[in-house]
């Protein structure tokens, strides 16, 4: 089959290619409760740039280029190509999207349902993902799709819907009319973690972007504030929120400065929500001691919340922007990415 390949590592990321199309063995049934999905769509995300760029090396590869030659991709949905044979109730032809990470089913966390703490291989980062024509997973990590959803359009759901989601979830189990909420960046994951919150609570929500294009997004997602962040957007957020700030604040972006100002943006006892990363928080620990505000991390999101996701897009009530391209086209997709010029999310189509 054919995939996209990450050879070598570009810390700047300078290089004209990052990934090579190329020829690899097709996936293969190796244990009783595998799954091949013959990929619909493979969304391409910031954490790709990352991987290529090394940040993830000390976690996934800290032995040097071991992990290499590496194919990408951890968004992925697509239809059932073939089944182990322990797994029951799907075949041949039926629509699915992928859990990301692939866990053993039998440690702690994955017994209270927490995979993503789980033991076990998370394709895309420290094995062979889907940018490509199949990938093989675990009956665990398939969701059936709704035949009102199509592979190619619900992909990215599988980690910036999924990560978006969990985050949003978590806001809204606290947030209550006349309260406020902040959304750090509109862009592939914030606008979806926009429609949540807008679906799942009664907080006027207020969005701050650097790009207006994200910010006309943010408005036709639901946002009832848009604010442009021009180095002003935090008296901007607390004068929209009579002077206190917002009781959660969820920051897409966690780096260029966004944490500083998205913590000055959380209103004290509030909740910050990190999901997007690349720079350290840095807080005198007084502060967290006199303000009582929460500093909590997101890392995408459980199979039944996959699963909950889905039903808010079979209902209508998320939408995900995506912007098609050909798996040969990788690397275009990826520079864009990297240029800022993706509204939404982008999505490999083989």
């Amino acid at each position: 089959m054919k995939a996209q390949v990450l050879y070598k590592y570009d810390e700047h990321l300078s290089a004209d290619s990052w990934v090579e199309y190329s020829d690899v063995p097709d996936p293969s049934i190796n244990k009783a409760n595998d799954v091949i999905v013959r990929i619909g769509g493979a969304g391409v995300c910031r954490t790709d740039l990352h991987v290529i760029e090394g940040v993830w090396r000390p976690h996934m590869d800290p032995t040097g280029d071991a992990l290499l030659p590496l194919i990408l991709g951890h968004e992925n949905a697509g239809w059932i190509e073939d089944v182990g044979p322990e797994v029951e109730g799907l075949k041949k032809g039926d629509p699915v999207i992928v859990h990301p990470k692939i866990s053993n089913g039998t440690c702690i966390a994955c017994r209270r349902g927490q995979d993503m703490h789980g033991d076990g291989t998370f394709p895309g980062l420290d094995s062979n993902g889907g940018y490509a024509d199949a990938l093989v997973t675990s009956a665990r990590n398939i969701v059936p799709l709704p035949k009102s959803l199509n592979p190619k359009d619900v992909a990215p759901y599988s980690d910036a819907g999924l990560t978006a989601y969990r985050a949003a979830k978590k806001a809204t189990r606290h947030l209550l009319p006349g309260e406020y909420c902040v959304v750090i960046g509109a862009g592939g994951l914030g606008h979806i973690g926009i429609q949540v919150l807008r679906a799942m609570c009664a907080a006027e929500i207020i969005v701050v972007d650097t790009n207006d294009n994200s910010l006309k997004l943010a408005g036709e997602c639901g946002a009832d504030h848009l604010v442009k962040a021009d180095g002003g957007e935090v008296e901007a957020v607390l004068g929209l929120t009579n002077g206190r700030g917002a009781e959660a604040v969820l920051d897409f972006v966690g780096e260029r400065g966004t944490t500083s100002r998205g913590l000055a943006m959380t209103r004290n006892a509030g909740n910050y929500y990190v999901v997007g990363y690349g720079e350290n928080i840095v807080v005198p620990t007084v502060d967290m001691v006199i303000t009582e505000k929460n500093i909590i991390g997101n890392l995408v999101g459980t199979w039944a919340e996959l699963t909950e996701l889905m039903e808010l897009a079979n209902r209508g009530l998320v939408h995900l922007e995506t912007r098609e391209f050909r798996l040969e086209d990788a690397n275009k997709a990826l520079k864009e990415l990297n240029a800022g010029n993706i509204k939404g999310r982008a999505v490999l189509i083989p």
